[in-house]
C-alpha cells in the first residue's frame, strides 16, 4: 500500500510540475491580461445582447495566438534568459523543454489562432493578431539588445488585445477603439519602467538595453515614469468622452489616474528599490480596477 501511495503522489507531483512548466512557457499571467483586455475591449464594443458564442471564439482564438507567440518568444531569448535569476527557470534554459518541441508548439498555435480568428471571428482582427504576433517577435524582441526604446515599442503589440477585442465585435477600427489601445499603451511604459528599475543589473548582465542601464543617475527613468503616467491619466478619461462610460467611470478614472501619478513622482523622487515596487503594485492594482470600472459603468 505504501508503495502504491508513493506512485500516487509521484504521478501527482509531476502532473503539477509540467503543469507548471506549460503555464511558464505560454507565459501565463501575461496571456491572462491579454486575455482580460481583450474581453474588456469586446464587452465595451458589443452593442444590445452579449454574443457569447462570438465571445468565446475570439477569445480561444486569442489565447492560442498568445500563447505561442510567448513559447517563440522565449525560444528566441533562451540564452538570454540563462543568464537572468528571474527568467533562468523558464522552460528552455532549464532544460526541461527542448528548442524543437517549443518550436513546434508555438508556431502550431500561433498560425491555429490567427487561422481561427480569420474564419470564426473576422478577417480585421486575424490581421491586428498578426501584426501583434510580427510586431512581438520580429521587432520588440530583437531590439531589446539594441536600443532602451524597445520599451515603447514594445507597447504597442502588448496594447493591440483590447482594440482586438473592440474590432471582435464591431469588425471596424474606431476612434473609442483605439482610446482603449491608447489606456494599455501608456499603462505598460510606467509598469515596465519600474520592472527595469529594480532588475537593471540582471538586465544588464543579459545584455538588454533598458532605459535604467543607460541612465545611471535615473532622471531620465524618473521623468519617463511621470510623464508617461500624466499621459495615462490623461487618455483614461477617452471612454467618457467618446460616451462609451458614464460619470462613475469618469470619477474612478480620475482617483485611480492621480493615485498612480502620485506614486511615480515619489519614485522619481526617490530613486530606490522599495519606491520601484511600489510603482510597480500601483500599476497592477490601477487597471484591474480602471476596467473594472469601464465595465461596470458602460453606456448600453
Amino acid at each position: 500500500m505504501k508503495e502504491i501511495s508513493a506512485e500516487i503522489l509521484g504521478a501527482a507531483s509531476a502532473e503539477k510540475s509540467w503543469t507548471a512548466v506549460f503555464a511558464d512557457l505560454v507565459k501565463a499571467r501575461l496571456t491572462t491580461l491579454v486575455l482580460l483586455t481583450m474581453l474588456v475591449g469586446f464587452y465595451v464594443g458589443e452593442h444590445g445582447a452579449l454574443d457569447f458564442a462570438l465571445m468565446f471564439n475570439a477569445l480561444a482564438a486569442t489565447a492560442l495566438v498568445a500563447a505561442g507567440a510567448s513559447a517563440l518568444n522565449q525560444l528566441l531569448e533562451r540564452e538570454y534568459d540563462a543568464k537572468m535569476r528571474r527568467t533562468q527557470n523558464r522552460p528552455l534554459p532549464s532544460g526541461r523543454l527542448q528548442p524543437a518541441t517549443v518550436m513546434i508548439f508555438g508556431g502550431v498555435s500561433s498560425v491555429a489562432g490567427l487561422i481561427y480568428l480569420a474564419f470564426a471571428v473576422n478577417s480585421l482582427t486575424s490581421v491586428i493578431g498578426a501584426v501583434t504576433l510580427v510586431s512581438y517577435l520580429f521587432i520588440y524582441t530583437p531590439l531589446k539588445r539594441v536600443t532602451w526604446l524597445n520599451t515603447a515599442i514594445g507597447a504597442i503589440p502588448g496594447a493591440l488585445p483590447p482594440l482586438m477585442g473592440w474590432t471582435a465585435a464591431r469588425n471596424e477600427l474606431s476612434g473609442e477603439g483605439w482610446a482603449l489601445f491608447a489606456i494599455l499603451f501608456f499603462w505598460q511604459l510606467p509598469h515596465f519602467f519600474a520592472i527595469a528599475w529594480m532588475y537593471r543589473d540582471e538586465y544588464a548582465k543579459a545584455g538588454f538595453k533598458m532605459l535604467p542601464n543607460v541612465d545611471p543617475d535615473g532622471s531620465r527613468t524618473a521623468q519617463q515614469a511621470v510623464s508617461n503616467t500624466l499621459a495615462l491619466l490623461a487618455v483614461s478619461l477617452c471612454p467618457f468622452v467618446f460616451k462609451m462610460t458614464g460619470t462613475i467611470y469618469l470619477a474612478g478614472a480620475i482617483i485611480l489616474g492621480a493615485g498612480f501619478l502620485w506614486c511615480a513622482i515619489q519614485f522619481s523622487r526617490q530613486l530606490t528599490l522599495t519606491r520601484a515596487r511600489q510603482l510597480f503594485f500601483a500599476s497592477i492594482i490601477y487597471l484591474p480596477l480602471l476596467l473594472a470600472l469601464m465595465v461596470w459603468d458602460k453606456v448600453k
